[in-house]
């Protein structure tokens, strides 16, 4: 799924739903689809935090409410035309800050600027506080007037929370010990294992049987 022709597509398993997270997170994001008037959103945290997750959740929601939504991951080039039809939008997520490259930055800050003026609610992820990241100093007084939010790395029990979200979704489930071999001998970050689990789920409806550790023996090659 793409928003406004943007090279980037969605992940279709991101939602609010099976969204991991602190209260006062899912709080803020709640609210802000509730309130008259917006505002904006900046989280921080390492890999496998759920940066990403949240941000495109966001965009699925609105665009379910029949909002108009643009992701945008800054270790991909920001299309120009975005700063002209900026203001008609009612969410914008700006995911990977950190990354965001010179010359890309005054546009970035003229993006942000305008939909600060429009009324549109930012969210915006990177991987540190604002006032620590190598932008432009105007760039990072605008990101430093949001409100923030710090997200940790999941612990094994989330994660494996986060996981059978997703798996109950498609009524499918996973056992116990297959999470634990995956743990160890493959992954704990989250964007990992939900690939893994895709590849996993894609292979064992085909071969009609249940996922197992042999199953991600032989699919995830470990």
């Amino acid at each position: 799924m793409n928003q406004l022709g943007l090279p980037i597509s969605l992940n279709v398993q991101m939602s609010l739903e099976n969204f991991v997270a602190n209260a006062q997170i899912q709080k803020a994001v709640s609210q802000l689809f509730s309130a008259d008037t917006a505002s904006e959103i900046y989280v921080y945290g390492g890999p496998g935090s759920g940066k990403t997750h949240l941000l495109q959740a966001v965009i699925f929601y609105a665009m379910e409410q029949n909002q108009a939504a643009v992701f945008i991951d800054c270790k991909e080039e920001i299309p120009d035309y975005l700063v002209e039809v900026v203001a008609d939008l009612d969410w914008l997520s700006v995911d990977n800050i950190g990354s965001v490259d010179v010359a890309q930055q005054h546009i970035l800050f003229d993006l942000y600027n305008r939909a600060r003026q429009s009324n549109v609610n930012i969210v915006v992820s990177g991987p540190s506080l604002p006032s620590e990241l190598d932008l432009m100093k105007d760039l990072k007084t605008r990101l430093n007037l949001a409100t923030v939010f710090p997200l940790e790395a999941l612990n094994d029990e989330q994660t494996k929370e986060a996981l059978n979200n997703q798996m109950s979704e498609r009524n499918m489930s996973i056992d116990e010990k297959v999470y634990s071999y995956l743990f160890k001998h493959y992954s704990r970050d989250i964007s990992q294992l939900l690939e893994a689990t895709d590849r996993l789920d894609e292979v064992s409806m085909q071969a009609k049987q249940s996922i197992s550790i042999p199953l991600a023996k032989k699919v995830l090659g470990i």
